[in-house]
């Protein structure tokens, strides 16, 4: 919109963008932005690299898979496919620099100098404070009452210490004696859903800007009026989750996928293969991004910048540069892709860090699980499937699977909901509040419980109010409504079978668990003792339910169900399943693949299925053996 504004052109003309569930182009679009996970999927559904001229990939040190995955593309598309005179335009940290310079080949390099202005010199404290957001609201409260100039970014771990840290911030400011309005706290971070426009936008005369933030502000955030910067210099990872103007040339210029958090739920994710989980870590921050976090006090003079942390912390404990995401996170979807671009090996594309082998071998074997793979190791027909949908794959096979069961309209919601809006963002602030939520929850379990949830806020007119009175996420669920739609309109496109709503019926009930179980048979828990400790099936890994999980909510003495199927795994103080529905063993005997049952690790849970399948398959045997008297009669009638 800057550029449109800028030019003095409209937008969607000469200038446009993409965005999930939002296409803002046109035939005369010679300049458009564009998130880079969108991208992505355009240059690997085909062999080409698209109708562009010029791609700018921007803000390259965020190292997002999407990013990285692409200038891995596009390196092997160099030589010898790109459509005629094309470049691709890197922009990053000096810090990548080398490594960018070594994956392609020493290409030209282009410096450009930073504005005017003046970097602030950092305040470093003596010790870390046992209390970040105590610490982080005196500071803020002594440049309030000092009454220096200017907006203030506060740099918080995760987004619970956001939360705690503006509630605290709106008590404290009110009481101050200032001169002119009181100044407006902001949270900014993915939860918060489009509502964090508001840091941008223009506030009162004189009024300050208190923005608490975390690490979507380090690189794609950019406001001039901030001045002063408070930094925790940590952050906590949940481990698992662009003119063709007047030389006639089209430019794309993919910006990451941070700039717009809220559609996809960016959490930031480090992902283990070996047990299939996410854990979360608080870790330092990088010496790159504590740098990014200071130049948001550039100006002139220059502002202030106070972090929470002595200098030795920085220097000792600080990697020179983030973490690249491709190297913490569930690799199947980018595996599917791969070989959806016909790269029979993730070997054979280039990195600029390779995944960890197991990494890459995990994600090759849950995919031949779930049967996108042929004897061959490429895709099967139904992995080319599995490749079309914006989903996980487990996901999308689970969605597939309802078309055989007839339940594809309460499985449409169940996948955007699991995609956007997975639950409630708070526990209950009161008494109302938890009885409003209760009545959302569906005996089944959390499945049905979303796909209630969805109902009843279209039901209610999509309206907002009514989210905020039960703890829900407003523009997730409007989101969830988009994404809805698009997978409908995916699966027309692709002459999929559809089905007629039929939420609630038992019928129905026993079908969307058959869906489910088929695509979610690698990710089933059992009860071993009664009391809620749950042992995974794939690993010797001993789990609890959610807090938010509606079965925890039951009053006793209702027991927890003996198996369940859950959406997540999470390694954390207390190692949680997130988002969990009861289901029955012979359910996962039917419907998982028996090679992943027999290559199970020796447990209880794995006898008792073996056991269960043997019973299943001598039952089977006399079902299909007719009695003797009524063979002897057959005889006899001929």
């Amino acid at each position: 919109m800057r550029v449109a504004d800028e030019m003095d052109i409209t937008l969607g003309h000469e200038v446009g963008y993409s965005i999930p569930q939002e296409d803002c182009t046109g035939p005369d679009t010679l300049l458009r932005f564009c998130w880079d996970r969108l991208l992505l999927q355009e240059v690997a559904s085909t062999r080409g690299t698209g109708a562009w001229g010029v791609l700018v990939l921007d803000e390259a040190q965020e190292r997002s898979v999407a990013s990285d995955l692409l200038q891995g593309l596009l390196r092997n598309a160099r030589l010898g496919n790109l459509p005629g005179d094309s470049r691709v335009v890197v922009v990053t940290d000096p810090a990548l620099e080398p490594k960018l310079q070594a994956f392609w080949g020493h290409p030209p390099t282009v410096h450009v100098p930073r504005g005017p202005g003046v970097c602030p010199t950092p305040v470093y404290r003596d010790t870390v404070p046992t209390d970040r957001v105590e610490a982080a609201c005196q500071a803020v409260l002594e440049l309030c009452t000092k009454e220096a100039p200017g907006d203030v970014l506060v740099y918080l771990p995760s987004e619970e210490e956001i939360l705690l840290c503006c509630e605290s911030l709106s008590r404290e400011v009110e009481p101050l004696a200032l001169r002119g309005p009181p100044p407006r706290v902001l949270p900014l971070h993915p939860g918060h859903g489009p509502a964090v426009q508001a840091a941008y936008e223009d506030m009162d005369l004189g009024a300050r800007r208190i923005v608490v933030t975390h690490w979507l502000a380090d690189f794609s955030f950019s406001l001039p009026s901030i001045r002063h910067v408070i930094d925790s210099g940590l952050e906590l990872r949940s481990v698992s989750e662009r003119d063709e103007g007047m030389w006639g040339l089209k430019i794309e210029v993919a910006h990451s996928d941070l700039s717009w958090p809220w559609l996809w739920g960016a959490r930031r994710q480090v992902y283990n293969p070996q047990i299939r989980a996410e854990s979360q870590v608080l870790r330092p921050i990088s010496k790159c991004q504590a740098e990014a976090r200071r130049l948001r006090a550039r100006g002139v003079p220059p502002g202030s910048c106070l972090c929470l942390y002595p200098k030795s912390f920085l220097e000792l404990e600080a990697p020179p540069l983030p973490a690249p995401r491709i190297c913490e996170e569930n690799l199947s979807p980018l595996v599917l892709l791969l070989k959806r671009r016909q790269i029979a090996e993730p070997g054979e594309c280039h990195f600029l860090d390779r995944p960890a082998p197991e990494a890459l071998m995990q994600a090759l074997e849950d995919l031949d699980y779930l049967a996108a793979l042929d004897d061959d190791g490429n895709l099967s027909d139904l992995g080319v499937i599995l490749s079309e949908f914006p989903l996980p794959p487990e996901l999308a096979k689970a969605l597939l699977a309802s078309c055989e069961f007839d339940c594809v309209d309460e499985m449409l919601t169940l996948a955007a909901m699991l995609t956007a809006a997975p639950g409630f963002t708070h526990p209950p602030l009161s008494a109302e509040e938890s009885a409003l939520r209760r009545a959302l929850e569906h005996m089944d379990g959390d499945h049905s419980s979303l796909i209630q949830v969805y109902e009843a806020f279209i039901q209610s007119g999509a309206d907002e109010a009514w989210c905020q009175a039960r703890g829900l996420n407003w523009a997730a669920l409007c989101h969830a409504q988009k994404l809805r739609g698009e997978l409908l309109e995916l699966m027309q496109r692709i002459e999929l079978p559809l089905s007629q709503p039929a939420f609630g019926s038992e019928q129905n009930r026993r079908d969307l668990q058959k869906a489910l179980v088929s695509g979610y048979f690698l990710k089933v828990a059992r009860d071993t003792d009664g009391t809620g400790n749950y042992l995974l099936l794939t690993h010797k890994h001993v789990a609890q339910l959610s807090p938010y999980c509606c079965y925890r909510s039951r009053r006793s003495p209702a027991r927890p169900p003996p198996w369940v199927l859950y959406h997540n795994f999470s390694i954390s103080k207390d190692n949680c399943l997130s988002i969990v529905s009861e289901i029955q063993p012979q359910m996962l005997v039917e419907l998982a693949p028996p090679y992943f049952l027999s290559n199970l690790p020796p447990s209880e849970s794995r006898d008792l299925l073996n056991q269960l399948r043997e019973e299943m398959a001598d039952s089977s045997i006399e079902s299909e053996s007719p009695p003797t008297q009524e063979f002897g009669d057959a005889c006899v009638l001929q």
